[in-house]
């Protein structure tokens, strides 16, 4: 049974053959938008980030690229959390949070959470889904829970994962004709990179010392 008003299924347009759902557009919008406040700090980003994401399960689901679709769950759950960090959150140090840099040892944890996270990811999903892009999709998946963490925490690295998983990202949407998800996330991937210079220009001016996690 579809729990979606019936507008949100219907096609809005056609890209190169493929069909673009009011939903698919709705959520594009949203997310190009949340991206946006997330680039000049104003924490209205995350309840967008909260709608939007819950329309991209369906999104994601349909076209059974489900590590995605799951991904954005956690994701709808995350911003509650990133939400409450931007709003009240504070260092190990009991300073106010602002943009910050990984010191050097945070810069290896999230290596190394990257480093597990797209296999494990790739891997379950290629033995319990019918998906046919395991690894692309674990990829995706896997560096986008660690983006998220080190944006909540608002460290500037987020923006370099966030890159990398938006040009991978590209590619998949194309593969599953998802053409406007595909324009969207190339102009992510344009915007995780003005996203580091505006964050650049945000750290403190009187240190460069990094921070841990």
């Amino acid at each position: 049974m579809n729990l979606l008003p019936e507008f949100l299924s219907a096609s809005a347009f056609a890209l190169w053959g493929s069909p673009v759902t009011w939903l698919e557009l709705v959520a594009s919008a949203l997310a190009l938008v949340m991206v946006g406040c997330n680039m000049r700090e104003i924490h209205w980003g995350w309840p967008l980030a909260i709608v939007s994401s819950l329309l991209y399960v369906v999104v994601f689901a349909n076209a059974r690229i489900y590590g995605d679709a799951a991904l954005q769950v956690f994701f709808a759950f995350v911003a509650l959390w990133g939400w409450a960090q931007w709003l009240r959150g504070f260092r190990a140090d009991g300073s106010a949070l602002r943009v910050s840099r990984l010191s050097p040892r945070g810069t290896a944890y999230a290596l190394l959470a990257c480093a597990i996270a797209w296999p494990v990811v790739a891997l379950f999903l290629r033995r319990f889904t019918n998906t046919d892009v395991p690894w692309w999709d674990g990829f995706v998946t896997g560096l986008s829970l660690v983006g998220q963490f080190l944006l909540g925490r608002k460290f500037i690295e987020n923006w370099l994962i966030w890159l990398a998983v938006n040009v991978v990202s590209v590619g998949l949407f194309i593969h599953k004709g998802l053409w406007l998800t595909t324009a969207l996330y190339a102009v992510f991937a344009v915007l995780s990179v003005a996203g580091f210079l505006a964050w650049q220009r945000r750290l403190p001016k009187a240190t460069t010392k990094a921070v841990p996690a």
